[in-house]
This record gives structure tokens, sequence and C-alpha cells, in this order.
């Protein structure tokens, strides 16, 4: 089994959880491999970049776990419909109807001055300080719904009970349509930053991980 961790938006692969699981991941030699979903320029990023970059990474005709934070976590739930390489999700407060929670806050006017400038400044919490995001990113993203997302892939979500920027509720109406996906709640926000062991043991569990790497379900390792 192959893992690929995707980071959420504006952050990096130096962000909290990514270097947690890392390490986690390393202290039972399993390779975590996290990709900088920023790398070909934060201000032309789009969901369907950070899709294709992805999947130049798929390794031929072996199986993938994807995790993925936020707007990583709504990414890998889009690739997971689309490779069928992919075999299970693990997402952390997925970033399920992410313009509806998102632009609102924005604002009327912002929204109107970014659609027509093309660029707004967007705080980048992995190069901590602003860059400029253009207006793709939301036309872009207007293609992603979840409704699309019906393919019966063993999923875990994990999401905080006092998420801020995207309401658990959009992760309870997710799974109660999907009797595949698997939703833990948890005391925390956005961040997670404060459960970090109970995600990893609920990952633990998920992908039947031992000491020695990954049982498969024929029980070879």
């Amino acid at each position: 089994m192959n893992y690929i961790y995707l980071h959420g938006f504006a952050s990096s692969p130096n962000s909290t959880k990514a270097k947690d699981l890392n390490s986690r991941f390393a202290q039972i030699q399993i390779n975590l491999t996290i990709p900088d979903l920023n790398a070909e320029g934060f201000s032309q990023l789009t969901i369907s970049r950070q899709i294709n970059q992805t999947s130049l990474l798929f390794p031929k005709s072996s199986p993938i776990t994807l995790i993925g934070s936020s707007l990583g976590g709504l990414t890998a739930a889009h690739l997971g419909q689309k490779y069928s390489q992919i075999q299970q999700l693990i997402l952390l407060a997925p970033a399920f109807g992410f313009l509806s929670h998102w632009l609102p806050k924005l604002g009327e006017t912002t929204i109107n001055q970014w659609q027509q400038q093309k660029y707004l400044q967007v705080y980048h919490h992995g190069e901590k300080r602003e860059l400029p995001l253009h207006y793709d990113f939301v036309t872009d993203a207007q293609k992603y719904s979840e409704e699309i997302l019906q393919r019966p892939l063993p999923t875990l979500i994990l999401h905080g009970t006092d998420d801020e920027v995207i309401p658990i509720q959009a992760s309870k109406d997710f799974a109660s349509m999907r009797p595949w996906v698997k939703l833990v709640e948890l005391d925390s926000d956005h961040a997670l930053g404060n459960v970090t062991n109970d995600i990893w043991q609920e990952i633990v569990q998920f992908c039947q991980l031992s000491e020695s790497g990954t049982i498969s379900n024929s029980g070879k390792l």
C-alpha cells in the first residue's frame, strides 16, 4: 500500500499535521509521500491542478491510501472517485462545500473586486505572508460538486465538532448518504491540533497498521 498526504488550502508539507503524520508513519517504517501543492505557484492554484499533480505521483498498478486535510481532503475525495487505484480515503476536516462556507466570509464587495481584478490577496499559512490568488480558483472549484462522489470507497472522516471553517454538518451530510463512510467526531476545531493522538489511533485501526507495516485483507504484510 502506498500512502499520500495532501495538505490544505494555503498550507504546505511543513504543516503541523503533515509533519506529525510523516513522523508517525516513519516510526513504523512506512513512507508517507507529501507533495507540495504550491509547487507550480499558489497564485494559479486550482482543484484541477491539485488532482492532476497528485495523480502523476501514483505508482503503476499499486494500491493507494490517500490522506487529505481540508481542501486536500476534498481533492482526495475527487481523486478517489476518478481513480480505481485508490482503495482507501482518510479525510481530515474535508472542505465539503468549501466555496459556500468561504465566499460569504469575504463579502460581496470583495468577491466582485476579485472577479474584476482577477487576483485576491490571501494569507498563506505555509509562507506566513499574503499571496495573490487568481479568480480561476473559484470558477474551477465550482465544477467539483460532492454529489458526484458516489464510488463506494472505504472512507474515514475525522472532523472537529467546533470547526469554525468547515462546519462538521458538512461531513455529517456527506456521510449520511454514503454507508461506506465512517465519520468520527472529535472535540477540536478545524486545525485538529489537540487531537493528533486520536487521529493516529483512528488511522492505525482503519488501515490495519502494525509495527511492521500494513496488514492486507489476506493477512500478508
